[in-house]
């Protein structure tokens, strides 16, 4: 099933997100790689503020490529996220709603999602210059010295992610092998 929603995500909305659940984001939404997670984690453990607000906010795990004349921004397709599950569960804690990126999450990541209620989009990798058609708008707003991992504030409409795990922690790597492995039986 196909759902439209809008960042920033309330607890609620994001309740409402079952694993597998088809999703096209509109809204704001950051971006963050290892890089920025660990600054920001960092300055957590510092007892400092944060450079963006995460309640109720969506990080996709993405460092865009250089945009062209014309483009908002460049190829925009997801990095493996596991790298980001050191940092995850503080900001979590925090009240981050919505991670999007590709591949596997930690036991620890899960255990925190749940907590928090928070859900795992799995975006397409490879299709990062489809992808970047969905951003209307993209700006650096901490951290320019990373380059491309700089945190970017995203205005995205209907960028196209699949719910990976959900708020309850049922995740589709699991129930989707199992159910493929059910239907030779």
């Amino acid at each position: 099933m196909e759902k439209k929603i809008t960042s920033p995500l309330s607890e609620a909305e994001a309740r409402a997100l079952h694993c597998g659940d088809n999703v096209l984001i509109s809204g704001v939404i950051y971006t963050g790689r290892d890089a920025a997670h660990k600054r920001l984690v960092d300055l957590l453990k510092e007892g400092k503020e944060l450079p963006i607000d995460v309640k109720d906010a969506i990080i996709y795990y993405v460092g865009p490529a250089p945009a062209q004349p014309g483009q908002v921004i460049g190829s925009a397709g997801p990095t493996t996220s596991y790298r980001m599950d050191a940092y995850a569960p503080a900001l979590l804690d925090l009240g981050l709603r919505g991670m999007i990126g590709k591949g596997k999450r930690s036991p620890e990541v899960i255990a925190s999602m749940v907590k928090n209620k928070a859900v795992y989009f799995g975006a397409i990798g490879g299709a990062g210059a489809l992808l970047a058609k969905c951003i209307k708008k993209a700006e650096v707003i901490a951290y320019d010295d990373l380059g491309a991992e700089a945190i970017r504030r995203l205005e995205v409409e209907n960028l196209p992610a699949v719910v990976i795990i959900d708020s309850e922690g049922n995740n589709l790597y699991e129930t989707g092998r199992q159910d493929y492995l059910s239907m030779g039986k």
